[in-house]
């Protein structure tokens, strides 16, 4: 593994929207991809369903739409951390509370953190607690 993947970057790849700083950050980091691992807290596949479900629901992207992602998501290498159920009411709490992230956030940076690997983000609040907690950001 040679980084972990928050969601913040997933879901650009699926709306394309976003600054063109982030739009090309996020599209270095799914090139990455194509010869890299990236590691997940285990909550990121139902994270990344809440977004496409709630964007089906407001009839913004359709089931085909979101078809075809999980088909891009197939081809590259995530792997989900089976350790983070045993860090959220420990190590990710403790991390959400210090620098007042969402528990979701705090275990993207609890992963980082444990793995000593890399965070690709978009999220300005996780990326400042990267810096405060010494994570690098993946580039």
């Amino acid at each position: 593994m040679n980084f972990v993947l928050d969601n913040s970057v997933t879901m650009r790849w699926f709306f394309g929207d976003g600054q063109p700083h982030e739009l090309a950050y996020a599209q270095n980091v799914l090139e990455a991809m194509m010869e890299a691992s990236a590691l997940v807290p285990v909550t990121w596949g139902l994270e990344v369903a809440n977004v496409l479900a709630r964007a089906e629901a407001k009839e913004l992207v359709t089931e085909a739409r979101s078809r075809a992602f999980l088909e891009l998501l197939d081809e590259v290498d995530v792997i989900a951390d089976t350790a983070t159920f045993s860090q959220a009411l420990s190590e990710t709490l403790h991390l959400a509370r210090r620098y007042r992230l969402s528990s979701y956030d705090a275990s993207y940076l609890e992963l980082a953190l444990r793995a000593g690997l890399p965070l690709a983000t978009l999220d300005k609040d996780l990326r400042d607690a990267m810096k405060r907690a010494g994570v690098k950001r993946f580039s």
